[in-house]
């Protein structure tokens, strides 16, 4: 049960009381225990501050309203009375509008702040205090360098969320040309293969009527493979060519779920030994499905060898009716797993989402991480 909203609403239901016992006689009595003339008036402000994450304005107006409270009833009752809590009343609500200049727009920190400032500039003069002048520049001075400061971590903290997304941008915008350069081998071998087999066709159409036929299905399972593969990319990948519309094709072949023998045995160079899992009935993949799934498992295993402190993983990878699942599970280190602004993570659900098909990430109850996917596979798959 979380108690922090019961806690709340009892202290700020005391909170009139607190108030009223501050001030009682003038704040010299106390209730005859002379060690509450200086915690109650600190009470007055420090109270508030439960209210301050969320509603900070709120915490200011009920800081305010006690202050002057406390100054109409017990700074003009005895001169000097608490001096030092006096400063330090002051000096708590000049790091509320701080905290308020930090988290809200210049508009509401503005109000917050010169509200403040004429509240304290007034409890100086209900509370009949000497050098009124001198105290009242200190007053504002301070007001004014904490506004300045708050203001600063806010303008700070903006820029860094700017930096974040722009930088999750350009991930995003980097792994979406890594996949269209991959796309773009697989259809350039894909048309080369019909362009031979056309040719040969051509050729034998006349005296190999069967060769010619068998020419033909190869064409046509191919131009469906290729067409299956581009309706699926070419609507996510529109627009990140390069200014002149050309992309430089990979050195290596086109990987896929094939080649995990290669990157299990890479991996166990790396100290991590992978296990592999098949599950279902093992078929041929559309070639942009099966380079997702396996650049999304390699993505996934080289988290585990730089992030987990493990020395095993499991892949499993299930071969259903309608999808493809892939499982990549550790049990490692939480603390020290990938978190959600990483731009392996967001590659991985980049080409999750290029196919349609969804992507989950994060640390397992039982310890350790766990990326999952599923992959739709088209109907001719």
């Amino acid at each position: 049960m979380n108690l922090r909203t019961p806690l709340v609403w009892l202290l700020l239901c005391t909170y009139p009381l607190v108030v009223a016992s501050a001030t009682a006689n003038g704040g010299t009595d106390s209730f005859g225990l002379p060690g509450l003339r200086y915690v109650l008036p600190l009470l007055v402000v420090v109270i508030p501050l439960v209210l301050l994450s969320r509603r900070p304005v709120i915490a200011l107006a009920l800081m305010l309203t006690g202050c002057l409270i406390v100054a109409a009833y017990v700074w003009s009752w005895e001169f000097g009375f608490l001096r030092d809590v006096r400063y330090l009343q002051f000096i708590t609500i000049d790091l509320t509008v701080g905290y308020i200049a930090t988290h809200r727009s210049p508009r509401v920190s503005i109000v917050a702040a010169v509200v403040a400032c004429l509240a304290e500039i007034a409890a100086i003069a209900v509370g009949r205090i000497a050098s009124a002048p001198s105290f009242i520049l200190a007053v504002v001075t301070a007001m004014l360098a904490a506004w300045l400061i708050g203001n600063r971590n806010r303008e700070r903290r903006a820029l860094a969320e700017s930096m974040r997304a722009q930088e999750a941008s350009q991930a995003i915008t980097a792994e979406r040309l890594r996949i269209a350069r991959e796309l773009h081998d697989m259809v350039a071998h894909s048309i080369g293969v019909i362009v031979i087999q056309a040719g040969v066709g051509a050729r034998v159409i006349e005296t190999q009527p069967v060769e010619a036929r068998n020419a033909l299905r190869t064409i046509e399972t191919t131009s469906r493979e290729t067409l299956a593969g581009l309706r699926r990319a070419v609507g996510a990948l529109r627009g990140s060519e390069t200014a002149d519309g050309r992309y430089a094709p990979p050195l290596e072949p086109v990987p896929g779920l094939a080649d995990l023998d290669r990157l299990v045995a890479a991996t166990a160079d790396a100290g991590v030994r992978v296990d592999v899992l098949w599950r279902g009935s093992r078929r041929p993949l559309p070639p942009d499905l099966d380079l997702a799934a396996f650049r999304i498992v390699q993505e996934a295993v080289t988290n585990v060898v730089r992030h987990a402190g493990t020395d095993t993983c499991q892949v499993t990878i299930g071969h259903g009716d309608d999808d493809l699942t892939v499982e990549v599970t550790d049990h490692g280190s939480a603390a020290t797993a990938p978190t959600g602004h990483g731009f392996g993570l967001l590659g991985m659900r980049e080409r999750a989402t290029l196919l349609r098909g969804d992507f989950a990430a994060g640390p397992r109850p039982a310890g350790g991480y766990r990326v999952a996917v599923r992959l739709p596979l088209p109907a001719t798959a």
